[in-house]
């Protein structure tokens, strides 16, 4: 496999996109983390790209919800924004097996969290 940084595609300090090449095909993985003001998710939604051989989209994307965190009892009104995005291309909310918090608060005030998320493509492994 051959792996590229592809900044032709998205020039964004807080996304990567990588594509890697297995055989004939050409797969891409992004990493994506948006700050508390959802600056690569605003980015990404004005930006619409068409990636339909994205396997996965993973990272911390600073959203707290009900959908994927229990002990949350709100919806963001940034949920829909990125579930679009995800769908746009494709991809799938994973959900873990064992499920708990990805960030862990700094001081008692603050309560444990989950914030990085990964989406995927049920019907492409990356393999062909």
């Amino acid at each position: 496999m051959r792996f590229t940084l592809r900044l032709d595609i998205i020039n964004h300090q807080d996304v990567n996109v990588l594509a890697f090449h297995s055989g004939q095909h050409t797969n891409y993985v992004i990493n994506v983390y948006s700050d508390d003001n959802q600056s690569a998710l605003h980015f990404l939604n004005r930006n619409i790209i068409d990636l339909n051989n994205t396997v996965v989209m993973t990272g911390d994307f600073n959203i707290r919800d009900n959908d994927w965190d229990p002990n949350y009892p709100h919806h963001s009104v940034h949920t829909e924004d990125l579930l679009t995005l995800a769908e746009s291309l494709g991809l799938d909310l994973s959900l873990s097996v064992n499920p708990g918090p990805t960030r862990f608060a700094d001081n008692l005030c603050d309560t444990n969290s989950v914030i990085d998320l990964a989406f995927i493509n049920p019907s492409n492994s990356g393999f062909g």
